[in-house]
């Protein structure tokens, strides 16, 4: 099942958007990409929202007022300038709220190099980083669990993952790409970045015309580094995504370079991936092409991928012509070093060329782009068969065998299992080396072929808070259709 996105729009009907200024050098590149955009003709009708600092300073502490969503809901096209987020605890990441309140679960992040234009020692990279928006770490559930601990929970699921997935197998057949890649850490993360790898795998089974290919994310990450030509399309869980793309566009070029799309299937955000660079407001210096750039991406959402190519083409021909800002400027490859509002009037000047060395880009024929909805699946066999029981302790050595013995007394008719410590079993046959902090799990497991209850582990934390025993957090075990659901500690 899929959804088709926006058409065209019909002749001399424009296409609302909503715009932020952001803050930093925001409005300084925002001013200049509408600029451009409006002298190539882009048939849009900007709706402006506030966000940011000044909202964060009126007491929003996620950066956005409530009567912004109705603009976004209402347009579903948003345009997006770099923002600052307040440092320091009680403030979210605006762009994570947004990305995650209206679904945008795929953040598009082309990643191309301008050589000899723009330095590189990557000449040949046309790298695009397809990076899940919504889960994995970013879901941003943390806690502190003891004196010494805390925690954070990686969530991946399986709709959310063949969604990304299925998307960036999409976008290779739309865009003409050869091949998807997939980065994961699944020889230590088995279930959550396993169930990346293993939908990665199914969604490239209905794709027999796009070569695929897995590696995990550690040497992944350095063969990108080293060699980007090898890739073409590279989809990966959201941290790996993040932290990569940033790589991939500083190893193409700069950062400054690259735009960035954020779809959903209730709308979609366009912008710049770099940050506000406050040192920098004010003064017309920044570079607006990453903005730009995501402009572009949003013009060929909107199905008006004629005025995208024809921006674009001009952007590379200025480029090419050597009329380049500060941070791209190099004695002997730029001729003008010019500032953000004379850089849009370069671009402006150049609308109706195309580059010359520089392959020129075509957008006007391109079919619009279908969504991917996640298949149905019928739910697995259920069983708890036993419980983590997640203890803060400490005595004077940290012996373990001291906790075990008091779970043990405690365990009634749910037999301990295993302790570990941050992951390394330290009971039974643990390491007298293993360095030990507060924070214990307590692994409680019914033989083979019986099955807990709710009020069986009720009972278990009830005797354990009997014994004086301080449990922080559980974490039910169970199997689903036989298989463990749950990592298995070792020996297990």
């Amino acid at each position: 099942m899929v959804q088709k996105l926006s058409e065209a729009p019909a002749a001399g009907t424009k296409t609302a958007i909503t715009v932020a200024y952001g803050d930093g050098i925001g409005p300084e590149i925002m001013t200049a990409t509408l600029r451009i955009l409006e002298a190539a003709g882009a048939q849009i009708e900007p709706h402006v929202i506030e966000i940011g600092e000044r909202v964060y300073a009126r007491g929003h502490t996620a950066g956005i007022e409530p009567s912004a969503w109705d603009s976004l809901r209402s347009t579903k096209v948003f345009l997006k300038a770099p923002i600052t987020t307040p440092q320091g605890g009680g403030f979210k990441s605006l762009n994570v709220t947004i990305r995650k309140g209206l679904g945008l679960y795929a953040n598009v992040r082309p990643c191309r190099s301008y050589s000899p234009f723009v330095a590189t020692k990557h000449p040949v990279m046309d790298v695009v980083i397809v990076r899940e928006n919504e889960e994995d770490l970013y879901a941003g559930i943390e806690h502190r669990q003891t004196d010494e601990v805390y925690q954070c929970l990686k969530l991946i699921s399986r709709p959310g993952t063949e969604k990304v997935v299925r998307y960036a197998f999409e976008y290779a057949k739309a865009n003409g790409r050869k091949k998807v890649t997939c980065f994961t850490k699944d020889n230590i993360m088995k279930l959550t970045d396993g169930l990346f790898h293993k939908v990665f795998e199914e969604v490239a089974a209905d794709y027999p015309d796009i070569e695929n290919e897995h590696w995990i994310v550690d040497i992944g990450a350095a063969k990108l580094a080293d060699t980007p030509e090898a890739f073409d399309v590279v989809v990966l869980p959201n941290l790996y995504g993040d932290i990569l793309s940033d790589v991939a566009a500083q190893i193409a070029g700069s950062v400054g370079l690259a735009g960035s799309a954020n779809i959903g299937e209730h709308g979609a955000m366009f912008e710049a991936i770099h940050g506000s660079a406050p040192r920098r407001a004010g003064q017309d210096v920044a570079n607006p092409s990453g903005l730009l750039l995501g402009a572009v991406m949003m013009l060929v959402h909107i199905g008006q991928g004629d005025v995208a190519e024809r921006v674009h083409n001009a952007w590379l021909r200025t480029l090419e012509d050597g009329v380049h800002t500060y941070d791209i400027f190099k004695e002997g490859v730029s001729r003008e070093r010019v500032g953000t509002s004379a850089f849009a009037d370069a671009v402006i000047a150049r609308l109706g060329e195309v580059p010359e060395r520089l392959e020129r880009v075509s957008y006007a024929a391109r079919e619009p782009f279908a969504l991917p909805q996640p298949a149905a699946r019928p739910e697995a066999e259920k069983r708890l068969v036993g419980v983590d029981v997640f203890v803060a302790w400490r005595d004077a050595e940290r012996n373990p065998e001291v906790l075990a013995e008091r779970l043990r007394s405690a365990a009634g008719e749910v037999p301990l299992a295993m302790i570990t410590n941050r992951g390394v079993k330290v009971w039974p046959e643990g390491l007298p080396e293993t360095f030990c902090t507060d924070h214990w799990r307590c692994r409680f497991l019914v033989p083979e072929g019986q099955t807990l209850t709710h009020q069986t582990v009720a009972s278990l934390l009830g005797r354990l808070a009997d014994e004086g025993l301080d449990f922080i957090k559980t974490e039910h075990l169970y199997t689903f259709d036989g298989e463990p659901g749950y990592s298995l500690g070792q020996g297990q």
